[in-house]
């Protein structure tokens, strides 16, 4: 019988938590919360992404199945669904954001010098969207047409490992041309994208 880290410790363990800790002290993640902290949420939405969960109640039913197991892959606070649901409204998306900024910082550095086809030295970017269609009845807020919702997710990707540098998430109207003034130009890099 194996004794080893589960694998899903495993994977935890590359994150690098004292960057995760800043975010969540920058944005006073944690202020308030009684025993479910945002690294207790953090490890329950990533364990719900990599196992596909799909939904608050599959999520608290698979971790509740194995409790022995939970201190071991680093939960510390109690798994209920209205905790986490509560936890999901109420914390601020920022903490996540800016963990994410902070693992784009580590990763790209680890592609540069990886060929995607072309012999350039400057730096190539993608930027595109995609519309993601809503229910207008569930989501009144995301007024897109007539009858229909819609959220628009713009994406500025580097074409070296394809990591994406900048995501938004806006109504479904904005256009990609709108967008050019909140991305940060990079002096020498190429920006590709279509007329859409």
């Amino acid at each position: 019988m194996y004794t080893g880290k589960l694998v899903f410790s495993q994977v935890m363990e590359h994150l690098p938590i004292h960057e995760f800790q800043k975010c969540v002290a920058r944005c006073g993640g944690d202020y308030k919360s009684r025993g479910f902290s945002c690294r207790d949420q953090f490890l329950c939405m990533s364990f719900a992404q990599l196992t596909f969960r799909e939904s608050l109640r599959d999520i608290e039913a698979c971790l509740r199945s194995v409790p022995e197991k939970l201190y071991h892959l680093g939960f510390r606070g109690h798994i209920a669904r209205s905790t986490l649901a509560e936890a999901n409204e109420n914390r601020d998306w920022r903490i996540y954001a800016d963990f994410a900024q902070a693992l784009i910082h580590i990763a790209r550095p680890m592609y540069a010098s990886d060929p995607f086809g072309i012999d350039l030295e400057a730096t190539v970017y993608a930027l595109d969207s995609t519309t993601i269609d809503l229910c207008l009845s569930v989501f009144p807020w995301a007024h897109f047409r007539q009858q229909k919702a819609a959220v628009k997710m713009h994406t500025l990707l580097d074409l070296r490992g394809s990591i994406p540098t900048f995501i938004e998430v806006s109504d479904g109207k904005r256009h990609d041309v709108n967008l050019l003034d909140e991305i940060a130009a990079e002096p020498g890099a190429f920006y590709v994208m279509d007329r859409a």
